[in-house]
C-alpha cells in the first residue's frame, strides 16, 4: 500500500496522465498503438520501445506514467478509483490493464532480466546447398511465454556460439555452476569432435 506522501504523489501523475488522455483522440490513439504491440509478430521488440512511443504520443511524463500503471501491482492500481478523473479515462484505465497488462508487464520482466529460456531442443539436419551437403543445427528455445523460437543455421555457426559461451562462462564458473554429469558431455563431445576432424586436417 501507498504512504501519504506517496499517495500525493501517485495522484499528481494520474491527474497529469488523465489530463493527456483527455485531449482529442488521446484514447483512441492509444489503444490503437496498444492493439497493435500486443498482436505484433515482433512483441518483445515493439514492448521495448513502447514507452518511448507512449511519451511522444502524450509527452514523456504521461508516457512513462501510464507504463508504470499498466505493470503495476493491483493494490496500487487500485488507487485511481480514489483519483478524481473523467470517467472515460477511468474506463479505459481498467480496460487497458485487464487486456494489455498482464502480457505487457510479462515482456519488461524478461526483456529487463532475460532469463526466460525455460527449455531447449537441438537436433541437425542436412541441407542442399548450391550442390553441397551442408550440415545445419536446429535450436528450439522455450520462452518465458511458453511459446518455442527456432533457429536453423549452419553447423559452423552454432560451434562458435558454443566456443563463446565456453569462454565467457568459464572464467566465472566452478563446481558449484556446471553439473558433473554436463562436464562429462562436453569432454566426450570435444573428444568425438577432434577426433571426427583429424583426418580432414592430416588431409
Amino acid at each position: 500500500m501507498l504512504d501519504h506522501e506517496e499517495k500525493f504523489l501517485f495522484k499528481e501523475e494520474i491527474l497529469h496522465l488523465a489530463s493527456a488522455l483527455d485531449e482529442a483522440g488521446a484514447l483512441d490513439n492509444v489503444e490503437d498503438l496498444l492493439t497493435d504491440v500486443i498482436t505484433s509478430p515482433r512483441f518483445d521488440s515493439e514492448v521495448f520501445t513502447l514507452e518511448r512511443s507512449l511519451q511522444v504520443m502524450l509527452g514523456p511524463r504521461a508516457g512513462t506514467t501510464l507504463v508504470g500503471l499498466l505493470t503495476v501491482a493491483p493494490d496500487v492500481f487500485d488507487e485511481v478509483a480514489e483519483v478524481r478523473i473523467p470517467a472515460e479515462v477511468q474506463e479505459r484505465l481498467v480496460a487497458w490493464r485487464a487486456r494489455f497488462g498482464l502480457a505487457i508487464d510479462n515482456a519488461l520482466n524478461f526483456l529487463n532480466n532475460p532469463d526466460g529460456i525455460q527449455g531447449h531442443n537441438f537436433s541437425t539436419q542436412i541441407a542442399h546447398v548450391d550442390d553441397r551437403r551442408v550440415l545445419q543445427g536446429r535450436l528450439t528455445l522455450v520462452r518465458y511465454n511458453n511459446e518455442p523460437q527456432f533457429f536453423v543455421a549452419d553447423a559452423n555457426v552454432f560451434y562458435a556460439l558454443v566456443a563463446d559461451l565456453l569462454e565467457r562462462l568459464g572464467p566465472y564458473s566452478d563446481g558449484d555452476t556446471i553439473d558433473p554429469d554436463v562436464l562429462a558431455r562436453l569432454r566426450e563431445a570435444v573428444t568425438l569432435l577432434e577426433r571426427r576432424a583429424a583426418p580432414r586436417e592430416r588431409g
